[in-house]
């Protein structure tokens, strides 16, 4: 799952016409408001069951992006996939809103708000492409190459640092 809530990446995802829409769906289906994905839920996580958390947060270093992966399920191929299916298809959204936004912000038939805002879009998004991409080139890629291999019976204690920056909360050892 990528997402923070109130970040413009979430309106990119879901479309801005269905935002509220998915939001409110998502948060009635879990009964609790989304953010305990990434903020409450997460650090709970961590927290009970003593730095050895057994749902890992793939996640850039401003949080951007943000995919949950479980250990029990973790193939090596995992990374991979966190990086063609999800962070791939994520940034080719950024890239296809930041198009919109540069086309609106081009057009002689937008307002001068309408201009305006898109421009603070643009600004956004092209932050967090610029994040997520060096987060692909610098971190990820070179992880999803190596194919690691983990060992359930090694616990998290010997498996989460292999992932090194890649995963949120890399301090845990």
């Amino acid at each position: 799952m990528i997402w923070q809530k109130g970040s413009s990446s979430f309106k990119t995802v879901s479309g801005e016409e269905n935002y509220e829409k998915n939001l409110e769906f998502i948060e009635n289906a879990i009964g609790k408001d989304i953010k305990i994905l990434f903020k409450r839920f997460y650090n709970y996580h961590v927290k009970m069951y003593k730095k050895r958390p057994v749902y890992w947060l793939f996640s850039s270093p401003k949080g951007s992006f943000n995919a949950f992966i479980y250990m029990h399920r973790y193939r090596k191929d995992t990374v991979s996939i966190v990086l063609n299916d999800y962070l791939r298809e994520f940034r080719a959204k950024l890239e296809a809103a930041l198009e919109n936004f540069i086309h609106i912000e081009s057009s002689s038939e937008a307002s001068q708000k309408e201009k305006l805002k898109a421009k603070k879009e643009e600004e956004k998004i092209k932050k967090v492409i610029n994040e997520i991409e060096e987060y692909e080139r610098e971190v990820l890629y070179p992880l999803a190459s190596e194919q690691i291999e983990i060992d359930l019976d090694d616990g998290v204690k010997v498996n989460y640092p292999k992932f090194g920056k890649a995963l949120k909360n890399s301090w845990i050892k």
